[in-house]
């Protein structure tokens, strides 16, 4: 089996580096705990083990080729990403009010409140998982993408398992080496009012994202 790595590896770099749903994902959590934000890249890398597998069985295929299952993944995966924006930035509206009654007094940690620490790695890894798995963009990349680099007189199916999860443990890679960058806002979100401006800002990006992904024709 003779694969263009070198250049794989430059193809997949470029596709993580370039900020998307599972950016916003992880780097949310992360910057609510750090091991919430590996359990979102867990998660979002999980997903990508349902493309590869469901692309290397030709399943991705009749899904990108059948428009209403194509478009019924798309509008959930667009429905998902507003319903996180819509929470939070009720979040960033719920954390002002108690921020006014407080006089601003600053919180000890970013946290949503209630949560225990199973409940949040549940909840980022719940996360990401959906992220990944509901956007058509992950299997287009398998089925559009891959394909340029396997080699034509092996397996497609072997090739493609085997660069999928080359690019799986790239991202988990990349994702943790973000968790880690993003863990040191921590501090800096303790603040309310930065933490209001955080949640309404990745708020309304999850929500823009939405929109233009169910507005692609």
């Amino acid at each position: 089996m003779t694969v263009d790595l070198l250049g794989f590896f430059g193809v997949v770099l470029v596709a993580y580096v370039v900020p998307g749903p599972d950016f916003l994902v992880v780097v949310r959590s992360a910057a609510d705990d750090p091991a919430k934000g590996r359990a979102a890249a867990l998660g979002a890398q999980t997903g990508l083990c349902v493309h590869m597998l469901a692309a290397a069985a030709g399943l991705s295929v009749i899904a990108t080729r059948s428009p209403v299952v194509y478009d019924g993944i798309r509008l959930t995966g667009a429905a998902y990403l507003v319903y996180l924006g819509v929470r939070a930035v009720l979040t960033a509206r719920r954390t002002a009010r108690e921020g006014h009654h407080t006089n601003e007094a600053p919180s000890e940690a970013p946290e949503e409140a209630g949560p225990d620490n199973q409940g949040r790695l549940r909840s980022g890894f719940t996360q990401g998982l959906l992220t990944n798995v509901l956007n058509p963009k992950a299997a287009l990349f398998f089925l559009s993408v891959l394909p340029q680099f396997v080699d034509g007189d092996g397996s497609m199916a072997q090739q493609i398992f085997f660069l999928g999860m080359l690019d799986i443990l790239i991202g988990v890679v990349y994702w943790f080496a973000l968790v880690v960058v993003a863990a040191r806002l921590r501090a800096l979100l303790a603040r309310p009012k930065i933490r209001r401006r955080w949640e309404l800002t990745t708020g309304w990006m999850f929500i823009a994202i939405g929109v233009s992904v169910a507005a692609v024709a």
